[in-house]
């Protein structure tokens, strides 16, 4: 999908998140990267082969 120069990290490398953005929905929660991965703003994702990647915000920590 990526036709840019430096190409994005494919869906499957561990920097995926890193891709572009090629279609940005921020009032439905949702962004398309230029790989194919969707990632969504409760940090969730979906992996073109079908894959869900369950949300990973960081833990608060208490003081």
């Amino acid at each position: 999908m990526c036709t840019h120069t430096p190409k994005c990290p494919s869906a499957d490398s561990s920097d995926h998140e890193a891709a572009l953005i090629v279609a940005g929905h921020p009032e439905q929660g949702w962004s398309l990267l230029c790989n194919g991965v969707l990632v969504f703003e409760d940090t969730g994702e979906l992996l073109p082969d079908g894959r869900v990647i369950a949300p990973h915000r960081p833990v608060a920590v208490a003081a």
